[in-house]
């Protein structure tokens, strides 16, 4: 850490040096242990080192950023100069500034050192219960990794951190297999900083594997109709993204095209909506902890209890709307949850789909959405039945929101996001 220090103090006076009115740096040092399975069987143990060094500069209005990855003093100074060299070339605007003096600060969180005894340990053992439980799994691929981060960053006008942390992650790659039969592939993520509980406990490994066995044999959907898309957090995040950028990101803002740009202080979803961006939350493993920018990261909600309190916008735009910075830069998403168990929920739906995965193009800014149901159920009569194949789904964001049939209770945690099973109506199921 000290040597990052120095790094960073070496940065800005190299900036400072070559004509930088205002400048900061962030200097990070990465350490990866990543263990690989491949067709079931370990391929690779490696160990990665990683340096980036990311400058940014602000000379007469104008700003300039260049990353390399090397720390001496040469390459320090030849991409100060390049940092300077690129802001001159672009256009003038006050609206360019760095955090001013906060409550500096040092953090140290995770799990920065590795137990690789333990993790392969937990590998074997996450191989043996799939092998167990999933006999028709076949895992593509399976990357088990420990990151430790050591991390300084400074400004001119002030701002300083540093921070050291470290966490486990787990990514798989798989489908289902019979014979000459198979299931679409599936993916799930799990971030953790402790080894004390089983991966397949973790997240929603387990769930995922079973439902993806289910899925060898599917059906085309015979028809159409409008009704309930069941969301688990799978799908549900890639909706959640979607909708937040298209109507509370930066550019849509920026350019006015937000459907939600007048909406402050009021309603623009169900009333059993709230979502955060909760970086500081227990269940958020290493969250952000100061924004890009240089300024301490806040928990904040977006959404509460449908009404709209915050956009999501950096201090660039913030300047250039007059509207509120976004208090993190995260993206660890919250959504709270509701007061009925999953079971009951499915339940309740005559007729609607589970949609594992959705295949399509990103929405536009209208919010209208159109693609495949991956991974998806049919359901029947309160009951998930037969696995659906190519059967597309289409719907509008803005609406959907307001189309709430239900929340669970239930909660599913990946270290990087926490997000409920949410029932929406309205949306158009067709199948060929």
């Amino acid at each position: 850490m000290h040597d990052l220090k120095q790094v960073a103090a070496a940065s800005l006076a190299a900036l400072k040096e070559a004509g930088a009115d205002k400048a900061q740096c962030t200097a990070r040092c990465t350490e990866t242990h990543e263990f690989n399975v491949d067709g079931g069987k370990f391929s690779l143990f490696r160990t990665l080192f990683d340096n980036s060094l990311a400058l940014a500069a602000i000379r007469e209005g104008r700003r300039g950023t260049v990353s390399v990855n090397r720390f001496d003093g040469e390459s320090i100074r030849q991409t100060a100069e390049n940092c300077l060299a690129v802001a001159a070339s672009g256009e003038a605007d006050a609206a360019w500034d760095f955090a001013p003096e906060t409550a500096n600060a040092s953090f140290t969180d995770g799990a920065p050192e590795a137990d690789l005894d333990r993790l392969f340990d937990r590998t074997e053992e996450l191989m043996r219960d799939i092998g167990a439980r999933h006999p028709k799994i076949l895992m593509e691929q399976m990357i088990v990794a420990h990151k430790k981060v050591t991390s300084v960053y400074e400004n001119s006008l002030g701002a300083a951190y540093s921070r050291l942390y470290g966490c486990y992650e787990i990514e798989l790659m798989f489908s289902a297999h019979e014979g000459e039969k198979s299931s679409s592939f599936f993916g799930s993520y799990v971030c953790t900083d402790s080894l004390d509980a089983p991966f397949i406990t973790l997240g929603s490994i387990e769930e995922d594997l079973a439902n993806v066995e289910r899925q060898i044999d599917t059906v085309p959907l015979d028809g159409k109709f409008v009704g309930v898309a069941l969301l688990p957090p799978s799908s549900l995040g890639e909706f959640l993204g979607s909708l937040l950028e298209n109507f509370a990101g930066d550019s849509v803002l920026l350019d006015g095209t937000s459907l939600w740009k007048d909406k402050l202080g009021q309603r623009v979803a169900d009333p059993r909506i709230t979502l955060s961006a909760a970086p500081l939350d227990e269940r958020i493993v290493c969250g952000e902890r100061y924004t890009g920018e240089g300024y301490p990261s806040e928990n904040y909600d977006v959404i509460r209890d449908g009404v709209l309190e915050s956009f999501m916008l950096s201090d660039y735009v913030s300047r250039k709307t007059g509207l509120p910075r976004a208090k993190n830069a995260s993206g660890a998403i919250i959504m709270h949850s509701g007061d009925k168990p999953l079971s009951e929920i499915i339940a309740g739906i005559e007729r609607g789909i589970w949609v594992g995965r959705f295949s399509g193009g990103e929405p536009g800014t209208s919010g209208d959405f159109s693609g495949v149901a991956k991974n998806s159920f049919l359901i029947e009569n309160g009951k998930i039945t037969t696995a659906l194949s190519e059967t597309m789904i289409s719907g509008n964001l803005a609406e959907i929101l307001n189309n709430v049939v239900a929340v669970s209770r239930e909660t599913v945690a990946d270290g990087s996001s926490v997000l409920p099973y949410a029932a929406v109506g309205g949306v158009t199921v067709a199948g060929k």
